[in-house]
């Protein structure tokens, strides 16, 4: 990314109201680092930076915005300004920019643009979202069968400002019914003569309208494509998912399960971000998880008071209780990570044989772990200090016991999710860790009873 000028230099013109000295400036920079520099200033600054950018870049800079910092900065802009950004954008920013407006905005915002684009909007913006249809664009350039490659290619070039990708082209019926796909270079190879009804390919891979976008997704991967057509029930052309859309879709899918593992996922709503929420929210949706999670470490704690009578005449079961509960956890997230990895790259799904197939995997090497750090455990619980034998025996029970049952619980835990018809990754870390220490602890004193028990008593 190449960077000209520093955010206190950028800072520094804006206080001067040097506008023409920061479009120079920034005139070579691609949008997307464009957005960079603007996204790093307040809205305020923001807003006056990006009347320093031409018309074009504008509109291409505001895309890139998270809806949040959109509307941050869309209140320090002239509402026809504002109008003629939202107007350039591309059809399903746009959209998505819309149902991010709230009702006061909407109405502010509707009366400065045209008709086209005011349909064009409510049309997008009322598919549910999650659905193909709210992520399509309806930026796509049509072809009718019946017309020649020169026609085609006459025809795309007088659309191609107009639409977002020419690379694919949809042939579409007089009912806009799908009929085919022609790329770009099919065009460009065959003879101009052709027709399209013989040129275009028949059975093109499709989506509707009511999918959700990761199967949209999913797809665009699985067949390689620039696009992918969205139908509606009837078979008809209603828009395009992109693969930069695509590629959207990943990055929020990654984020989502990165915020749900580490329990900064919110229950509803948009998941915790970092520059966009608001501290309030951080504090009230953390506040919830951690809220959770401590119900788990008061049972856990009130488990080991109860064993009040075991711990009075074997103190030294209670230096280990630390290192024992936390094997249990770190296995645990170890394995969550490894189904959820498989699971996001689509070589799991919740089917018995991939359930088996996992345990069938895991189950040796968490005993072959288990062996081998109770093992460790128990010899370096012994340096420097004089263990009784059964301590020792119970210690190394309990390690490899935990250790594999951590694992068992976070390879099972995703499954379980999907089951339920949550994200797998709803099941977070720090929840599989707060489940295994009350198991590891019930394991531990168990164990720990059954071996010390009899002496505990004589004692």
């Amino acid at each position: 990314m190449t960077v000209l000028m520093s955010q206190d230099a950028l800072r520094a013109h804006l206080a001067q109201g040097d506008l023409l000295t920061l479009r120079e400036a920034l005139a070579e920079l691609h949008p997307a680092d464009l957005a960079n520099e603007v996204g790093g200033l307040p809205p305020s600054e923001a807003a006056k930076l990006m009347r320093a950018l031409t018309p074009a870049q504008q509109s291409k800079v505001f895309g890139y915005f998270g809806p949040r910092f959109q509307i941050a900065i869309a209140r320090h802009i002239a509402r026809p300004d504002f109008a003629r950004i939202v107007t350039d954008m591309s059809h399903d920013e746009r959209a998505d920019l819309w149902k991010a407006l709230s009702a006061d905005q909407r109405a502010t915002l509707l009366p400065a643009l045209a008709q086209a684009e005011r349909e064009d909007i409510r049309r997008l913006a009322a598919y549910p979202e999650g659905t193909a249809g709210a992520a399509m664009t309806s930026d796509y350039a049509t072809l009718a069968p019946e017309m020649t490659v020169a026609q085609a290619i006459a025809h795309l070039r007088a659309e191609a400002p107009d639409t977002e990708t020419i690379y694919t082209a949809y042939v579409v019926d007089a009912e806009r019914k799908l009929q085919g796909v022609v790329t770009l270079r099919d065009l460009i190879l065959a003879d101009e003569r052709r027709s399209i009804s013989d040129l275009m390919m028949v059975n093109a891979p499709s989506g509707r309208v009511d999918e959700p976008l990761r199967d949209i997704a999913e797809r665009i991967a699985a067949y390689d494509v620039f696009a992918l057509p969205i139908l509606t029930t009837g078979k008809r052309l209603v828009g395009i998912v992109t693969i930069d859309d695509a590629l959207d879709i990943g990055r929020a899918a990654s984020a989502a399960t990165l915020a749900r593992f580490g329990a900064t996922g919110a229950f509803a709503g948009d998941d915790l971000d970092m520059r966009g929420s608001s501290l309030g929210r951080i504090f009230r949706v953390r506040l919830v998880w951690l809220s959770i999670l401590s119900v788990f470490g008061v049972v856990t704690a009130g488990y080991i008071a109860g064993q009040e009578a075991l711990l009075a005449e074997m103190l030294i079961l209670a230096a280990f209780v630390a290192p024992i509960i936390d094997m249990g956890g770190n296995t645990g997230s170890q394995s969550a990570t490894l189904v959820l990895r498989a699971m996001a790259l689509g070589q799991l799904d919740l089917r018995a044989r991939d359930i088996w197939f996992v345990l069938r995997r895991e189950l040796p090497v968490l005993a072959g772990l288990g062996l081998v750090v109770a093992s460790l455990m128990a010899v370096l619980a012994t340096l420097g200090q004089t263990i009784a034998p059964q301590v020792l025996w119970v210690i190394w029970l309990t390690m490899v016991c935990v250790t594999i049952m951590g694992g068992v619980l976070g390879a099972l835990a995703p499954f379980v999710a999907r089951r339920l018809g949550t994200d797998p990754a709803a099941m977070s870390a720090p929840l599989i860790t707060s489940i295994m220490d009350l198991v590891g602890v019930v394991i531990y004193f168990a164990i720990a009873w059954a071996l010390l028990g009899p002496l505990a008593g004589g004692a």
